[in-house]
């Protein structure tokens, strides 16, 4: 592959997500910003709306979803980052590779909503409620943590909720172990950006601040998608008991995971299993003692600490939830697609005391 810039379209491009991909598209050698689809940011310039890029796009504005292709070249490579919401963004996708198709682009798309997280249409139907407005669109999807997908056969990526992404990048290893639990206790707590732009009583500040709760114990989204990639990762049919957390912090994810084993084991045992799982990977790291949010924060990175009391065990796992959990997995499925290395622009360091 010619070392040339690959035009990048980010749909959705308005909210956190949006933004944090801008951002790690400003700073990637391959992917060059094609354009910023917003339906309602369109006409605003880029800088106005996320003031930390307005060096990295100055003069770029967000553009309306049915004026980027006059932008796009016939015969063009093309990569398409979807960030737009649940239950839109499929339409959206399945415009953009009509599109492409007419221009004769070659595409990649990997969306960071739930619409393509499920191989099944009925599945997605039970657990949001609507009918995929794209069935005939999911076989082309691979989705899961890229950790845990091996190869690269399919032309788009699905990537994991954030909440699914730091319980999979935790459980996964234990399950496919000779330790494998039956059952599965996850609490999750994260920040105020993992609600979205939209102002809501859940992301006010006095609401948050100095705040900690519980919402939809045992009765979350993410937990039907835990399971499911769960067993699409080889972990086997596992019961997941999950209860998330609001923190009243912007950003980041803490998880811990507890569960019940068929035989003993010490933290050093358990430790390698998590050590051999993630040899290969380059953004998992298990360290020594309990991981902390403050360490992953603006990077790309899960840390994950382990401990073990007889047949009792206990695995933590923090990761930013607007990178890792989103544009970040996002980017390291399309280096993927692209066939790039992997983490290419995504090592840079993170600033100090976020």
């Amino acid at each position: 592959m010619s070392a040339a810039r690959i035009p990048t379209l980010v749909l959705g491009a308005g909210g956190y997500v949006g933004g944090e991909l801008l951002r790690l598209i400003a700073a990637h050698p391959r992917f060059e910003l094609l354009a910023a689809v917003s339906a309602s940011q369109a006409g605003k310039a880029i800088g106005s709306v996320f003031a930390s890029l307005a060096t990295a796009f100055d003069g770029s504005t967000f553009c309306a979803p049915d004026a980027w292709p006059g932008r796009l070249p016939e015969g063009a490579d093309l990569a398409v980052f979807s960030a737009a919401p649940h239950g839109a963004s499929a339409n959206l996708v399945d415009d953009v590779l009509h599109t492409a198709a007419e221009k004769r682009a070659t595409v990649h798309v990997v969306d960071s909503s739930a619409d393509f997280r499920y191989a099944d249409a009925a599945l997605y139907r039970t657990v949001y409620g609507q009918a995929h407005a794209a069935p005939g669109l999911l076989g082309q999807f691979a989705r899961g943590v890229p950790e845990q997908v091996a190869g690269n056969d399919r032309a788009h990526a699905g990537h994991p909720g954030c909440f699914a992404t730091a319980a999979l990048l935790a459980a996964v290893p234990l399950c496919r172990s000779r330790l494998a639990p039956a059952a599965l206790y996850i609490n999750g707590i994260t920040g105020s950006t993992g609600s979205g732009r939209e102002p809501q009583s859940g992301t006010h500040h006095p609401e948050r601040h100095s705040n900690l709760y519980a919402y939809k114990p045992l009765a979350h989204r993410h937990a039907p998608e835990i399971a499911a990639q769960l067993e699409a990762a080889g972990g086997g049919d596992v019961a997941v008991h999950f209860v998330p957390h609001s923190g009243p912090f912007a950003r980041g994810i803490h998880v811990t995971l507890q569960a019940t084993l068929p035989a003993a084991v010490n933290t050093a045992e358990l430790r390698e299993i998590y050590e051999a799982y993630y040899k290969d990977a380059v953004f998992v790291r298990t360290i020594d003692g309990t991981p902390r949010l403050k360490d992953v924060v603006a990077n790309n990175f899960c840390h994950i600490g382990v401990a073990a009391q007889g047949d009792s065990v206990v695995v933590l796992c923090v990761i930013d939830n607007l990178v890792k959990g989103a544009a970040g997995g996002a980017m390291q499925w399309m280096n993927r697609l692209w066939s790039l290395p992997e983490s290419t622009g995504l090592e840079a360091a993170a600033p100090l005391w976020t």
